[in-house]
């Protein structure tokens, strides 16, 4: 995957905004009173999808019409904002758009990726479980199996990186969520194209934190399990080109407990009146963990989107 220059970016956010405008990124003034600093948040959960994943998507989809033009369908895993991008970005070209999902999956986003025109099929006890058997379906229907991280995808979402970073190219750290890596891979190839030196700083659960033992230990590991109710983040192992990236490209990576994860998406609702799902408010649960740290300063967080399901909303805003 080659490193990503502004023209790149922008040549995406062009194809982007065919199917969508730019979503906004306020400073909100509730946050920065509650937090001792200046707080960009960046609206994700306002995309068409309501996640920041539809800009790979269409990005993706856009590249592999180009360099596969024989390709009749697509077959992706998913635990939801990545299978609605595919959906949509595929449908919208003419493609068959297969997504697999674990069993008991969120039934708000498996109903909306058949919305977008997906078909779902449920397998696997966990997100990587569901990797195994699209990667299987893949070869028994002959469709373009799209990973979950990759080079166009990655493209497609340094355009909302570009978006933040062109309105407030000013802040000292961005707080970006983890999951397969695409967001934090984007905003550090934004920066590095922009050339600017924000820190950015990757979020995990507590109860998902693969991606930063990786990081501390300089090599991969796995979990056994990623039990969190912020599906955005419950990835057991990660990917390694993404890896590569944020390993080198990344300040840092902190842990958000489960109790932080739903206290920040309370904090969002009372400050902002924003929907935020678990991954979505992992950044902001961050920052509030490190606020000490950042007192005073201009700080990014990603509100990466707000795809939560209404049972699990009320459990947490109760």
């Amino acid at each position: 995957m080659h490193t990503l220059t502004r023209d790149d970016i922008e040549q995406a956010a062009r194809e982007v905004y065919k199917v969508m405008p730019a979503t906004a990124q306020y400073a909100w003034p509730l946050l920065a009173e509650r937090l001792g600093c200046t707080v960009w948040v960046k609206h994700e959960n306002h995309t068409p999808t309501g996640a920041f994943k539809v800009r790979g998507g269409i990005t993706f989809m856009h590249w592999l019409k180009q360099a596969h033009p024989e390709v009749k369908g697509i077959v992706s895993a998913t635990r939801g904002n990545h299978g609605q991008s595919v959906a949509l970005a595929a449908t919208a070209v003419g493609l068959r758009a297969l997504i697999v999902v674990p069993l008991g999956n969120s039934v708000e986003k498996n109903n909306a990726m058949r919305g977008f025109g997906g078909e779902v099929v449920e397998f696997g006890r966990d997100f990587d479980e569901a990797r195994e058997e699209a990667a299987r379906l893949a070869q028994a229907h002959g469709l373009y199996l799209v990973p979950p991280f990759h080079g166009e995808l990655v493209k497609g979402v340094a355009t909302y990186a570009l978006e933040l970073f062109s309105a407030a190219p000013d802040l000292h750290t961005v707080y970006v969520p983890i999951g397969c890596g695409s967001g934090i891979c984007a905003v550090i190839a934004a920066r590095d194209a922009l050339g600017l030196d924000t820190q950015v700083v990757g979020v995990v659960s507590t109860e998902a934190a693969a991606a930063k033992l990786s990081f501390e230990a300089g090599s991969l590991c796995e979990t056994p399990s990623a039990n969190t109710f912020a599906d955005g983040l419950a990835v057991r192992k990660p990917i390694p080109e993404a890896f590569e990236r944020y390993r080198t490209g990344a300040a840092r990576i902190v842990a958000v407990s489960e109790e932080q994860i739903a206290e920040a998406m309370r904090v969002y609702y009372t400050d902002t009146h924003n929907l935020a799902e678990g991954a979505g408010a992992a950044a902001l649960a961050a920052l509030m963990q490190e606020q000490g740290a950042m007192a005073g300063r201009k700080v990014g967080v990603i509100l990466s989107g707000g795809n939560v399901d209404r049972s699990v909303y009320a459990k947490v805003i109760g």
